[in-house]
């Protein structure tokens, strides 16, 4: 069953601040999520949604001063995103997820902590999205997909029907995936690729059809 955060008056920080997290931070205000704090290495100038500065995580005490808080993840790079994730559950700190109130999702989908679903997405029933991943805008998620943990489908991309891809993988804005494919982890597929057969892990495709770089 798919499930939505229940929209309170509890703040929320968002990690990141920059290109990728200004998508988030507007999705999640439009969601009415009370987004209050951002955290950074540094204190920023550039602030476009008026967010305190909270720290950065990765400095000793960060977790020492916070009070009840949820957290969001504003990072783009796959592998970044996944050491904030697991640093942030280690810290048991709450994540939640950002959810556009224009997507499309089925009632029968299974979606983990910490993801980011985008504009005009669409996700069908029996779809699996595991914790930290980034449906991008206009994605379409067909039926029974998974979706491994910090990946990040790209705008526009179509996953058939089937398409299972694993962890930290990278499918870029407008691929086209073939029902039944499975992608490995840590692939990266090029922007406008067409997959019609299997990807392992760690590999590098491109193109219609889609070919290996590595």
């Amino acid at each position: 069953m798919l499930i939505f955060l229940v929209v309170s008056d509890r703040e929320v920080v968002i990690v990141g601040y920059s290109g990728h997290a200004y998508v988030v931070a507007d999705a999640a205000i439009s969601a009415g999520i009370n987004l209050t704090h951002y955290t950074d290495k540094n204190n920023l100038k550039n602030n476009p949604f008026d967010l305190k500065y909270l720290g950065f995580e990765n400095d000793n005490g960060f977790f020492d001063k916070i009070s009840n808080q949820n957290f969001v993840l504003g990072i783009g790079d796959n592998i970044i995103r996944d050491n904030i994730y697991n640093l942030l559950i280690s810290n048991e700190v709450n994540i939640t997820n950002v959810i556009h109130p224009s997507s499309l999702i089925s009632n029968f989908v299974k979606l983990g902590k910490g993801n980011f679903i985008s504009k005009r997405t669409a996700i069908n029933p029996l779809v699996v999205i595991e914790d930290a991943c980034i449906i991008n805008t206009g994605a379409i998620i067909e039926h029974e997909c998974f979706i491994g943990k910090s990946s990040h489908i790209g705008p526009g991309a179509v996953l058939a029907g089937n398409v299972s891809v694993g962890k930290r993988s990278f499918i870029g804005a407008n691929t086209v995936i073939k029902e039944g494919i499975t992608i490995g982890d840590d692939v990266i597929i090029g922007a406008g690729s067409v997959i019609i057969r299997d990807v392992p892990s760690k590999m590098k495709v491109v193109g219609n059809p889609g070919k290996y770089l590595n």
